[in-house]
């Protein structure tokens, strides 16, 4: 076995499909956990990170260590929970068959490259390492109520976002809150009190309130990707929002939330001018939220339409192309932002 550092980027980027046990047993370890874990997926969590660590260096709270420690936590806690839903799933005997997960990338359990013992034991290896950057959290904030509290309800999406959550309709809400005000609010709020400056609250706050936007991004394709399986869900009694709603209502509220990404952007620029003008750099992902836009304007088609290759994804492909342009333009936006506010203070200012 060699390190395959090819494999590594490969399953950051995209989903990996592979059938061959052979060629799943020749892989090293991090690059099993990557593929095993949908890791080009997880990799929002890294992003939502990189959102709160350029809010704390623009307000003088940002440290290294500090941010190398939680987002490295959350992206492993991220993983850990893929691997716990890959569990729950196939224990409850939903990832079976020619069921949607099993279609879009490798599932270690229901193509026999685990089995259950073995998934089990790579959730808690998995599990503590996430968990060291927790228990560091917590030490090195001494115990903070908000920071304990911030881990407890993180912890129980963990554990129950899977089942129940996802099966009583609210597991797309849960995905906003945590990738968008909790994450990004969250890690701004520890990298500030381990700076061992004063923290201003009404920061924090407005730290929450730009989370928002990136949140709805990551329930969106949340919510698209719940919509492509819809028929799926519903015939193994997984009750997910757009089961619960109908698609055409889950559509509709999926193109609310690729509004109420931007709206809120330009209410942080020009209403409470958290932002300056350089955040407007966001909208030239223009054509990737205009086309997801229009493509939910339509029910999913019966089969594969000539030229698409990511089938049975269907809206969740268009989300998800979205988001990647959104968060790119939104962290260059963020970094041209803190350089304005760093270096010209009174720019855009009340």
């Amino acid at each position: 076995m060699h390190i395959n550092f090819a494999m590594w980027r490969t399953a950051i980027w995209r989903l990996v499909k592979m059938d061959d046990k052979k060629e799943w047993d020749a892989l090293d370890v991090v690059s099993k956990w990557l593929i095993a874990t949908r890791s080009a997926v997880t990799l929002v969590t890294v992003y939502s990170c990189v959102i709160a660590g350029i809010l704390a260096w623009r307000d003088g709270y940002f440290s290294w260590i500090p941010f190398l420690i939680l987002t490295l936590g959350l992206f492993i806690a991220h993983g850990t929970n893929n691997l716990l839903n890959d569990y729950t799933d196939f224990s409850r005997g939903l990832d079976s068959g020619n069921y949607f997960r099993t279609q879009y990338g490798v599932h270690p359990l229901a193509q026999g490259f685990f089995t259950k013992p073995q998934q089990l034991r790579w959730f808690f290896v998995s599990g503590v390492l996430a968990a060291l950057a927790g228990v560091w959290a917590l030490l090195t904030t001494g115990f903070n109520g908000v920071v304990i509290g911030l881990f407890a309800f993180g912890a129980i999406v963990l554990l129950l976002y899977t089942y129940p959550f996802k099966y009583w309709g609210i597991g797309e809400l849960s995905i906003f809150l945590i990738w968008g005000p909790i994450m990004i609010g969250g890690v701004y709020y520890v990298l500030a009190l381990v700076s061992g400056k004063e923290v201003v609250m009404s920061n924090v706050w407005s730290a929450v309130l730009a989370g928002v936007p990136y949140g709805l991004g990551v329930a969106s394709i949340n919510i698209a990707k719940h919509i492509d399986k819809r028929e799926d869900d519903a015939a193994r009694g997984v009750g997910t929002f757009p089961v619960r709603a109908g698609e055409a209502f889950a559509r509709r509220t999926d193109q609310f939330a690729v509004i109420m990404i931007y709206a809120v952007i330009l209410y942080l620029v020009f209403v409470t001018r958290y932002f300056t003008p350089a955040m407007l750099v966001v909208f030239l992902a223009y054509k990737d939220a205009l086309r997801f836009f229009m493509v939910l304007n339509k029910p999913k088609p019966e089969k594969a339409p000539q030229g698409w290759s990511a089938w049975p994804v269907w809206f969740s492909g268009f989300a998800f192309q979205h988001n990647r342009q959104f968060g790119g333009y939104i962290l260059l936006g963020l970094i041209a932002d803190a350089l304005l506010r760093l270096y010209l203070p009174n720019f855009w200012a009340f």
